[in-house]
């Protein structure tokens, strides 16, 4: 599957997320966060529903932490949903598939 969830970083942040043409979906997570685990199957699945319209986008926030502080992530998962470089949505938490799909719909 060539529409895979992208992974990120604090120095293409910006070129991969602010300056997308189509809406990004960031997942903001851990390696050790359980609740992160549960819904990857649920962003891989969705990488490939919206190729083309949207992007899914993965940040580790251990990795990443000037990104993680720049968007005040305090609990994860907190998946923010960007659209033109700013964010449009905000789910804090695991969800399933079609709350997370709404929000990207909402900015298509």
């Amino acid at each position: 599957m060539t529409d895979a969830v992208i992974h990120a970083s604090d120095s293409d942040f910006d070129a991969t997320v602010l300056q997308s043409d189509v809406p990004v979906l960031v997942d903001f997570w851990a390696p050790w966060c359980g609740p992160c685990k549960m819904i990857a199957p649920a962003l891989d699945e969705l990488a490939g529903d919206y190729a083309g319209r949207a992007k899914i986008v993965k940040i580790d926030v251990d990795q990443n932490q000037a990104t993680a502080l720049k968007y005040h992530v305090r609990s994860i998962p907190m998946l923010l949903l960007f659209k033109d470089g700013q964010v449009q949505g905000t789910q804090i938490g695991a969800v399933g598939k079609p709350q997370l799909a709404q929000l990207i719909d909402k900015a298509l």
